[in-house]
């Protein structure tokens, strides 16, 4: 692959993840990236439970904005 596609490709990814981070899907790669490189002897939630974590994490107060 050359540099100018390797770059392209880099790019892309992180666009992506931009994108997802902002409409609130959570990143899983970026997740079990930093479990292995941070807490090697801890396990890597399943993508499953992973996204059920980030979404009662984000709901938890069960209701809305609204007054």
């Amino acid at each position: 692959m050359g540099p100018a596609r390797l770059w392209l490709s880099r790019a892309w990814r992180r666009a992506v993840q931009t994108a997802r981070l902002m409409i609130g899907v959570p990143d899983y790669d970026t997740y079990v990236e930093h479990m292995r490189r941070h807490h090697p002897d801890r396990e890597v939630m399943s993508y499953a439970r992973f996204f059920d974590e980030r979404l009662h994490a984000r709901y938890r107060g069960g209701g809305g904005r609204c007054c």
